[in-house]
């Protein structure tokens, strides 16, 4: 590795060049959109040659792949902890966990953009479908428990409870609840738009203690 560039020779050293690229990546995402993370500008970034990224990713479109993924890794884990096993009642984990949504949205903006807003396709690589399966995963459970709750007969089926809700907490997390000057004006929180959401859906579905 002595006649390689110091950067790129830094970045094989330290076997980080591949989190070298997806965190460049996230910090263009953040700064240009996703149309200003390339895969040129991702190399500059990491301090390597313009084809040592293609030693990790087949292509601009896989290194966004694998920042989606892993921000669906870390928003899956967000999403656990808010929900919390549905403790103490799942009406009250199901709300918490809804603000776990958006507080993952505010403070992981480039995350967010890259999981829902690269126009990357979910089926198309193996990684990210299984990272998005796992943090939809966590809305499903919390939907089971919550539809669990309710009176036997009128039990709505908790996939359609689970899209349902994340319908909700997406929307006013891409309108309301962005970092960015997008975000549009309403007078009240965020957290309080959805909680009120929330309330009116479970009250609707017959939800106890909604």
């Amino acid at each position: 590795m002595s006649g390689s560039k110091g950067g790129e020779s830094r970045g094989y050293h330290h076997g980080n060049l591949r989190e070298a690229l997806m965190k460049a990546a996230l910090e263009l995402i953040a700064e240009r959109g996703p149309s200003g993370a390339t895969f040129a500008e991702a190399a500059r970034r990491a301090g390597v040659s313009p084809a040592a990224p293609y030693r990790h990713f087949r292509d601009r479109e896989e290194l966004l792949a694998a920042v989606a993924a892993a921000g669906f890794e870390r928003f899956a884990e967000a999403l656990l902890k808010g929900w919390d096993r549905g403790r103490p009642r799942p009406a009250e984990a199901f709300e918490r966990m809804g603000r776990a949504y958006l507080d993952f949205a505010r403070t992981h903006a480039a995350d967010y953009v890259a999981m829902f807003e690269s126009g990357i396709a979910v089926e198309g690589n193996a990684a990210l479908q299984q990272a998005s399966q796992r943090a939809f995963g966590v809305l499903r459970e919390a939907a089971e428990a919550v539809v669990a709750d309710m009176p036997g007969p009128v039990r709505p089926p908790a996939l359609m409870v689970a899209l349902h809700t994340w319908a909700l907490a997406h929307g006013v997390a891409s309108l309301f609840g962005r970092a960015d000057a997008a975000r549009r004006k309403v007078p009240m929180s965020p957290e309080d738009l959805l909680e009120a959401a929330f309330l009116v859906y479970l009250r609707g579905l017959g939800a106890p203690q909604a």
